[in-house]
């Protein structure tokens, strides 16, 4: 089924609204409508279906998912300007590169851990002990245009460096982690699965983490094309709400994501549960005016750097209709 009914939406619509009030899913009302809808999603390193099938919110789903695993954000969103997927979760900074990069999409949903996650690390044992040594050493900030570009930018900014003063190595996750287990580079700015298992497999350290520099802002963008069909509209409304919906289960069920995640990233739970604290700081924020203004404050910083170029209104490239609870 390609629509629905003007009819059928607003009364799928009106069913949400009254879910999000009472916490109830969004399913409940889906179920037959939702039937023949096919959602793609993107998914970086499998993190989003690992955690959402741990939380048991993948067996009543309405439509059918289609899931792409992408090794990080800048793969994720090649696959979103090329409608290769309909929807994809990544940090708010490689999303607004995508946008400036002419990628039709529109930021969705938006959940807040206020900069927990992203950090720069430092390998055991390192001479470095202050972000000012990092002047004159290599740095990774993983790949161009990412959270973690976007937060050595930071970090340079505030230890009164510029990016003269040190070298920055460019590198997809894999290479990135190669390098910094291989002692190529001195530091490494990194996130998410990657920070875990450097952490816990390499005893690497954080020399600093994103509070104060990244605004711990992960958004679900989802593609033009998509947001014009109002079954696939449901249907990403459904998603974001099983995404909010696995949040609230790993806060409130500290073990059970300490053992998901141990599982997942293949690292011991001593190991996780240092880590816990980002997962669990997550809180879904609304997609109103002060949201777009954040976007486009990463926008002008990307533009101060001198990696992002020209004019760009953010708020045209928020959708703001999907319920929230």
């Amino acid at each position: 089924m390609k629509t629905l009914s003007r009819r059928m939406f607003n009364f799928f619509l009106g069913g949400l609204a009254v879910a999000a009030a009472f916490g109830l899913a969004p399913s409940v009302f889906a179920a037959e409508d939702l039937s023949e809808v096919v959602l793609r999603v993107g998914d970086q390193t499998g993190a989003t279906r690992a955690k959402l099938e741990a939380a048991g919110l993948l067996d009543d789903v309405p439509y059918r998912i289609e899931w792409s695993v992408f090794a990080a954000a800048v793969n994720l969103h090649e696959a979103l300007k090329a409608d290769a997927v309909d929807i994809g979760s990544a940090a708010d900074s490689p999303t607004v590169s995508a946008i400036a990069g002419g990628s039709k999409i529109k930021v969705v949903a938006s959940w807040s851990n206020g900069g927990l996650g992203s950090s720069l690390i430092i390998p055991a044992n390192s001479p470095i002990k202050t972000i000012q040594d990092l002047k004159g050493k290599t740095i990774s900030p993983t790949t161009r245009g990412s959270v973690a570009h976007y937060l050595v930018l930071g970090v340079l900014k505030k230890a009164g460096l510029s990016q003269d003063d040190v070298k920055l190595a460019f590198l997809n996750p894999s290479d990135a982690s190669a390098a910094f287990q291989a002692g190529s580079v001195d530091a490494w700015g990194t996130w998410g699965i990657y920070k875990a298992r450097s952490i816990g497999t390499l005893k690497a350290t954080v020399l600093i983490d994103g509070p104060g520099i990244n605004t711990g802002n992960g958004v679900l963008s989802a593609t033009d094309n998509a947001l014009s069909d109002p079954a696939k509209v449901a249907a990403i409304a459904d998603f974001s709400a099983r995404i909010d919906r696995a949040y609230r289960w790993s806060k409130e069920n500290k073990d059970a994501y300490v053992d998901f995640y141990a599982a997942f990233t293949k690292q011991d739970k001593a190991t996780v549960e240092t880590l816990y604290p980002d997962e669990a700081a997550f809180v879904r924020k609304p997609i109103d005016d002060a949201f777009a203004a954040s976007l486009q404050n990463v926008f002008e910083t990307w533009k101060e750097a001198g990696v992002l170029s020209g004019e760009l209104n953010l708020a045209d490239y928020v959708y703001r209709d999907l319920p929230t609870n």
